[in-house]
Parts: C-alpha cells; structure tokens; sequence
C-alpha cells in the first residue's frame, strides 16, 4: 500500500525555501538511510536555525550510492513528508554538508573521525551492524569482516571503524568527541563502549594502549532513544512530492508526525542544541529505551507477523483485524508494561493510546514486511528480559511466546506451510540457517527447541526455560495446522487465565 494521493493533495504545509547549507560539519554519521534523515537530520536543522554553529553532517551510506548521488546531485537537499490521514506538510532539513559511500572509502570513514572538527559521531546501522554475539553480548570474534579489521587495512565493520578512527584521533593529538548510537539497542551507548573497547584490547601487543586511555579521558558514548516511523519511500511519493515542490526530489522520505528522541547529556566537545527540534535531555534515557523498544517495538513486531501471517501489506491493515489488536494490547499491557520503569513525567496510557493511533496510521502505509525485517537482531532487543520476568513470577507469556511463533512461521515455515507473500517479502541475516532447522524439524516443539535452546538466537537464558520453548512450539503448530487466527485466540484466551502453577 502506498501513500493516497488523498492524504498528499491535502497539504497543510509546504517549506519549500531551501536552508542556507551549514558552514562546517562537526558531526559524521554513519548509516545514511531515510530514518536518518527524517529524525536526526531534521533535529539537526531545528538546532541550527535556532542557535548557528558548526554542526552540519557529513552523511556516510553503507553501501548504496543512490542517496548519495542523488544528495551530491540535489545540492545536500532532500525533502520530509510528515504524513497524516489528514494532511501532508512538506520540510527541507539542510543540515548535510557532505556525504559518500563507507564501503568505497573506508579510510575516508576513518580519517573524518579523526578531524578534529568532527566532534560528534552519530549511528544509525541498525542492531545488526554492530558486530556482537547474541550468546555473549561480546565482540563477535567469530565475524571474518571483524577478523579482518583486526588484522589491518581499511576498516570496513562499523565498530573497526570507529575503533581505528579513534586509534588515528588518539594519534594525532585527541581532541575531545563523542560516538552516539541512535540503534534499538539496550543502553546503546554503553553497548557501542564496550564493543570499540573490546577491539582495541584485541588488536596485537600494544597497538590499542594509546586509543583506550585517549577513550577514558576524551570520548563519551552518551545512550539515546529514538522514534519515529519512517516507511519505505516509494515511486508514487516521489512523484507526489517532486509535484508538490516544483522541483524533482529523488530521495524524499515519509514519515509519521510523531517524532521522540531522548538524549544523555553527556558530550566531551559539544553538541547542536537539538533542544529546539524538540529533543529531550535526560538522565533517565535508559527508561525511555525499555518503554519504546518494548512497548513500541515488541509490539510492532506481533502485529507486522500476525499481520503478515493474515494476508495484510500493511500496519494500519493488521491492526485493523481485531484478533490482532486484541493480542497487541495483551502483549504490551500484560506482558511488556510490567517489565518497564516509566520515565518521569510520562503518562503511561496517554502513551499507549498514541502509539495506537500511530499504528492505524492508513495514510502513512507502513509494510509489515518492513516492521518484520530482520526479526533475529530485533527480537533479541524486546523479547527475552520481559518473558524472563514473567517466567521469574511463575506466569507464561503467551503473546511473546506468540510473537516468537510468528517470527519463525514466517522466516523459517516447517514443511507444507506456506506464510504467504508478505513474509517471504522480509529480509533476515538468519533466515537460511533458520530455514534448514525447519527443513527438518518433525514439528513446531523440535524446531523451537532448535532455534530457541541449542542456536541461542535469544540468548543463553530464554534457551534453558523449557516451557517457554514448548509453548512457541506449541503456537508453531497450532499456525501450521489451524491457522493464525486460531493461534491468536489460543494466546488471548491463556493469557487471560495464566497458571499460577508453573515454574519457571
């Protein structure tokens, strides 16, 4: 489902006088994709219009050179389609300088974190490019591109690369910055430390003694939040937009009017006042991390695979069928609210109410093979510390255990079941590995047991909690056999009389 052309010929608003382009950048950012660029960017733009300085971004892409080209050919502009049901308003952020593909230049990547008027190095790779192990939490050792890092050259993982753009920082004289990860990754920041640190003390003999003492005193990894949905840019918006402008726009990107970013303050050599775009500085940014990537997220990921698994293209479809809106509020108010510390001054049900309306979003047209993408990186992050806390009281998570079910039922189908276009349409890192364990699982029980206890896709500890495994095998099968509906009903029913009995 694309964007009506309802909800863009009612535009509210058009800004279509281009900003006056930053003098300098003092912020690299890697990962240049359209969540970047309509959330950080926009911020960005908010704080150099509100208060100057020499913040504009040098963007960096993994791989792709079609936002790059198209920056480089559009003069660093790009427009921002806020999308509602009811109307559309249109913004040019501005704030990039500069921007070029990682993989092409990896000593470019490298070099721009050891300018000194770079200060700040912001990440958006999403959960899958920072290069752990999902068992240990560690340095994935085990990784060739790491392996390769550590041996010398140019650095092509995302932490080699910060770690010997801050080995070359450290060399040439330190001047303060700051690495902010802007991923859906528990206490990002300390996760990023970690990592950078970890392959610092792997490089040979004393060849990182020099980066990790310039770590301790010059370089903070600050934690953030951030939300806010961003769909897939498709060819009618392109079109739409480039009308509504009056000028060709290759790479604008959609997204909903929601928009959150909560930030520890925390930066050795400054930072944008991103304040004025709305931002939040907090001391409690971990609380607002629990709340979105469980509430928000885990969430998410129930209705993109219900959703997926019923036949729907889109969010706003899948929370359409009431089954799957009644597992969703089971799941996030039963299962995943209990889990969380509310950040102050939060109105938890006001929240819940929003992100609701946010998921019935029709105009904004968000595909649940997008939502389900990569769900062995995702799940891992929302799922395993609230189903523990819940087996921990006795009680079984049914809807998580169903999340689970969904997930595997739509990457990894057993024999003779087929999950339809939208699943197949998602991407995942694990999806073949998953594949062959199911290839052969007698049934729904073997392959959970499989993927959950003997892979650790979700860690050590979810792995050694037999009933939880035993109930997504249950739900697996009962998806294969008897369908999704039936295996939603399954899980809302149990969950509105959990056995008190069971230990954990």
């Amino acid at each position: 489902m694309s964007t009506p052309a309802s909800a863009l010929s009612r535009t509210a608003r058009i800004s279509t006088t281009a900003p006056a382009a930053p003098a300098r950048a003092g912020i690299l950012h890697l990962g240049l994709g359209s969540f970047h660029r309509a959330h950080q960017a926009v911020y960005t733009a908010a704080a150099l219009q509100a208060e100057g300085g020499d913040w504009g971004i040098v963007g960096v892409a993994s791989r792709s050179r079609t936002i790059v080209d198209a920056l480089h050919a559009q003069d660093m502009l790009y427009s921002v389609a806020t999308i509602s049901p009811d109307a559309t308003s249109l913004s040019i952020p501005g704030a990039h300088t500069d921007a070029f593909v990682g993989a092409e230049q990896p000593d470019r990547v490298v070099a721009q974190i050891a300018d000194p008027g770079i200060r700040i190095v912001t990440l958006t790779v999403t959960e899958n490019g920072y290069s752990y192990s999902a068992a240990t939490q560690r340095l994935d050792l085990d990784d060739e591109t790491v392996l390769a890092d550590l041996r010398g050259g140019a650095p092509r993982s995302t932490i080699g690369q910060l770690a010997r753009g801050l080995q070359a920082r450290a060399a040439a004289g330190g001047a303060p910055i700051s690495i902010l990860s802007c991923d859906n990754l528990a206490a990002n920041g300390k996760h990023t430390e970690k990592l950078v640190r970890e392959f610092l003390q792997e490089l040979p003999g004393s060849a990182g003694a020099e980066a990790l003492t310039f770590l301790d005193h010059a370089v903070t990894f600050p934690s953030s939040m951030v939300d806010r949905i961003v769909p897939a840019t498709t060819g009618e918006l392109r079109t739409r937009v480039s009308t509504l402008l009056g000028a060709r726009d290759d790479i604008p990107v959609p997204a909903e009017p929601f928009t959150m970013w909560a930030i520890e303050d925390s930066f050795a050599g400054g930072r944008p006042a991103w304040q004025a775009g709305g931002a939040v500085f907090t001391d409690e940014v971990a609380r607002y991390e629990q709340m979105k990537v469980r509430l928000l997220n885990g969430t998410h990921s129930l209705i993109a695979y219900l959703g997926a698994l019923s036949g729907v293209a889109t969010i706003p479809a899948a929370i359409g069928i009431d089954g799957i809106e009644h597992a969703a509020r089971a799941v996030l108010r039963d299962e995943y609210e209990p889990s969380i510390e509310v950040p102050s001054g939060v109105d938890i049900r006001a929240y819940e109410t929003e992100l609701f309306e946010r998921w019935a979003n029709t105009a904004l047209g968000h595909r649940t093979s997008q939502v389900g993408t990569d769900g062995s990186v995702k799940l891992r992050q929302r799922i395993p510390e609230p189903a523990l806390l819940s087996l921990s009281r006795g009680e079984m998570p049914h809807l998580i255990a169903l999340t689970v079910a969904g997930y595997l039922s739509c990457i990894a189908p057993l024999p003779g079941f087929d999950p339809g276009l939208h699943a197949a349409a998602m991407t995942d890192a694990a999806r073949e590995r998953l594949a062959s364990l199911a290839a052969t699982a007698r049934d729904g029980r073997e392959l959970a047991r499989r993927v959950i206890a003997e892979l650790h896709l979700f860690g050590a500890e979810l792995g050694e909690q037999d009933a939880f495994i035993e109930r997504v095998g249950d739900l697996t099968d009962t998806i294969r056999r008897q369908g999704v509906d039936a295996a939603i009903a399954d899980a809302v029913d149990a969950s509105r009389t959990p056995t008190k009995e069971m230990q954990p």
